[in-house]
């Protein structure tokens, strides 16, 4: 029976790891669209847009992995940020990605997958590259952060939510759908895994009107210039 801590292929790159690419997993075409700009025709990334929530976008992970040689994945795209921590336009880096809704409600609270003993709500990131690659966008005059990323199938959208939230995993700096989904997909192939997200708006009370879809993908856009010097230097 397979272990969960173990992946359940081995796609290692034997011989010329030069052959070996950078997969990029957005949810939607917009934020593929985002980072293709950026990388502005790199055939060294592989960029497909794998689906919205964590089901979805592990399957199409898993589907793109199937398909080639791989060095890493990554997840990308726009996501919420929050208060404090991460701003509007500014960018994040995932440290590690977090399933923050996966367990079980109770009268006390929340339980986590890991309280409950069923597995892990946590996967690191590659923490060198991950340091590295925060670094590097500050350098190019990109705000930046290096933090816990979490992912939900519920977007939050009220101050409660949003309290209870950043309560449940302290130090998290933005709410995405996909990451966890991405980097289990990586894990089951014996990949590193990273998330890069661009804020478009506040975690908390759901305004719309407030959202800046646009300048996150922009911020999207020049974040993924960066990513040849960072993985191919």
């Amino acid at each position: 029976m397979h272990q969960p801590d173990q992946p359940l292929h081995d796609f290692s790159v034997e011989g010329d790891a030069s052959l070996a690419k950078v997969l990029i997993v957005t949810a939607v075409e917009a934020e593929r669209d985002a980072v293709l700009a950026g990388l502005g025709g790199d055939e060294r990334f592989v960029v497909v847009a794998g689906g919205v929530g964590p089901a979805a976008v592990a399957a199409g992970t898993a589907r793109a992995l199937m398909n080639g040689v791989y060095s890493r994945v990554i997840s990308a795209g726009i996501a919420g940020g929050f208060a404090g921590l991460a701003a509007v336009g500014s960018l994040v880096v995932a440290s590690r990605m977090v399933a923050a809704d996966l367990g079980s409600d109770s009268p006390e609270g929340f339980i986590s997958v890991d309280e409950l003993g069923f597995g892990s709500s946590i996967i690191p990131a590659e923490d060198t590259v991950s340091a590295s690659l925060a670094g590097a966008l500050e350098r190019a005059g990109l705000q930046a952060c290096l933090a816990p990323i979490v992912t939900v199938s519920t977007t939050t959208g009220t101050l409660a939510g949003a309290q209870a939230l950043a309560a449940r995993v302290p130090g998290a700096a933005a709410e995405g759908m996909e990451g966890f989904g991405v980097a289990e997909a990586a894990r089951q192939f014996g990949l590193p895994a990273l998330e890069l997200r661009a804020i478009s708006n506040a975690v908390g009370p759901r305004d719309r009107g407030a959202w800046k879809i646009g300048e996150a993908l922009g911020a999207l856009r020049q974040a993924s210039s960066i990513l040849p010097e960072v993985f191919f230097a």
